[in-house]
């Protein structure tokens, strides 16, 4: 059996601002934004080339079974993969997020990375994996289904 991690839900305390930053300054794709079901609305959002999407909502933790529900800004550590992480570091200046420079923390591939948090304070971090240029992660998972 094959599982797939496609959406994961984002704390935030202000649908329309977090929607905003993630479509203005990180170029997130807005795939659903509206009332799913009354009285709950999702804004779901997907970072180019990803096959896995974040969703925001003020409902969204009514429907699951967790003890808590997550403050916004709590979410720490999620991370984006980029193949040219100087191409995306102007990119992301350019639409005019605030990003930290790339920091190379050995010459491998892999080990460079650039950081930012979104206005409630959830943080991200984007890895450059330069092999993703030539090896598509969404190639590679197929070339290993087929044998």
């Amino acid at each position: 059996m094959d599982f797939t991690l496609e959406v994961i839900p984002l704390p935030v305390s202000d649908i329309d601002r977090a929607r905003d930053f993630y479509r203005d300054k990180v170029g997130f794709h807005v795939d659903i934004d509206q009332e799913v079901m009354p009285g709950m609305r999702i804004v779901q959002l997907t970072p180019p080339g990803s096959g896995c999407s974040i969703a925001l909502g003020d409902s969204i933790w009514d429907m699951t079974k967790g003890e808590t529900k997550p403050e916004p800004g709590s979410y720490q550590g999620l991370q984006l993969c980029v193949a040219d992480i100087k191409a995306t570091h102007a990119e992301l200046t350019e639409r005019g997020l605030e990003i930290s420079e790339p920091v190379q923390y050995t010459p491998d591939d892999g080990a460079t990375f650039m950081y930012f948090t979104d206005p409630d304070g959830n943080g991200w971090s984007i890895q450059e994996y330069r092999r993703r240029a030539t090896e598509p992660l969404h190639e590679v998972l197929s070339q290993q289904a087929n044998g």
